[in-house]
């Protein structure tokens, strides 16, 4: 099974944490920061041991957007790993709003209309 790593916004938190839940129960080992992050624990040495050990980086957007700072240094980061050939996918889910420009080329999952189904297509695209 995989190693998936949810990114997403605090505003966010509650879609984003459903989802982790449906990539969880499909058997795959998930990465998200309100399971992974304990009080005391250095939030930029968890995010980086998540994002080190990923094989997909699931970017989760809504109208609240994708460019705050934490978001948009793990999806950053991936997408840097990803052109130096790291083996890292990057995985657009819409909850809402729109993908930033560089990412615009790359089919997303649509939790916005049909839940079930875009998860769906995340689960398939996830192997």
């Amino acid at each position: 099974m995989a190693n998936v790593f949810i990114s997403h916004r605090k505003v966010d938190v509650s879609q984003a944490e459903r989802l982790a839940e449906d990539v969880s129960a499909a058997g795959h080992q998930v990465w998200f920061d309100e399971w992974e992050i304990g009080i005391g624990d250095s939030i930029v040495d968890r995010i980086t041991t998540g994002l080190e050990g990923t094989s997909y980086l699931v970017l989760c957007y809504s109208a609240a957007g994708v460019m705050s700072p934490w978001i948009s240094r793990e999806w950053m980061s991936a997408l840097h790993r990803q052109l130096d050939g790291c083996g890292v996918r990057i995985l657009p889910v819409k909850f809402g709003g729109s993908a930033p420009a560089i990412l615009a080329d790359l089919r997303y999952a649509d939790l916005s209309q049909d839940w079930d189904a875009g998860s769906a297509q995340l689960l398939r695209a996830i192997r």
